[in-house]
């Protein structure tokens, strides 16, 4: 299964949002530092906005911040929320009756077992999850949390 560009966009949106803390960003900052077109941006940004993930404010100074602790955002609900499609083959389209073994396949069974695998892990996923640093070995899960750990690390040591 691939996921679409909404739903990466939408993930690269959150983890980028989680590695800034509370500090307001725009979608312009996501959009040039994911190499993302603006405007795709802007539509992503919204439906997590609706969604109560994204905290968005308007105006001079405003931007957007997590909605929700990183820890309380799962990943399998953002991909549910986001995808449109988890027909992996023709024959999970209600409409579709073209195939020969419609009516006796086992395939049909083992695709919708592999999809509901595929969430459920992660389901097991959060956010905070996808961004943490491991202090001991001062390695991150995202490169703008490993700037932005080296970043705190080094000013915690020049204090």
């Amino acid at each position: 299964m691939k996921l679409t560009s909404y739903t990466d966009y939408a993930l690269r949106t959150l983890m980028y949002l989680a590695d800034s803390g509370d500090r307001l960003v725009t979608i312009r900052d996501i959009a040039d530092a994911q190499g993302i077109a603006k405007n795709h941006l802007t539509k992503v940004v919204h439906h997590l906005g609706m969604l109560g993930i994204v905290e968005t404010t308007r105006g001079r100074n405003g931007g957007l911040r997590l909605g929700r602790k990183a820890e309380d955002i799962n990943i399998g609900d953002v991909v549910r929320h986001t995808e449109q499609d988890f027909a992996v083959a023709e024959c999970f389209e209600k409409d579709n009756l073209s195939c020969r073994y419609s009516s006796s396949c086992k395939l049909k069974g083992a695709l919708a077992r592999a999809t509901a695998a595929f969430l459920g892990v992660l389901d097991d996923v959060n956010l905070a999850t996808l961004t943490a640093c491991d202090r001991r070995t001062d390695k991150c899960a995202s490169p703008a949390a490993t700037l932005l750990h080296f970043k705190s690390t080094k000013a915690r040591r020049s204090a």
